[in-house]
């Protein structure tokens, strides 16, 4: 009779710690699903302000060029 309450117990420690494990690892995909996004987010970012940045150089190339030809006059 004891021993069948103390495998109950010790039966009932050992799905409690495989369910909070499971947990765990539920919550571990779940922020690295949220972190993957997070990191994607920033890449298109970063594009953005590349592509910016490539749009204001030549922007003031031109400008650069065409003061050069207004001092040359």
């Amino acid at each position: 009779m004891i021993e069948n309450q103390l495998f109950v117990v010790i039966l009932a420690i050992v799905i409690g710690t495989l369910a909070a494990i499971v947990y765990s690892l539920r919550i571990l995909v779940l922020m690295e699903r949220r972190v993957a996004r997070m990191d994607k987010h920033i890449e298109l970012i970063a594009e953005k302000i590349i592509v910016e940045e490539k749009t204001v150089l030549r922007e003031e190339k031109k400008v650069e060029g065409m003061v050069k030809k207004k001092k040359k006059k």
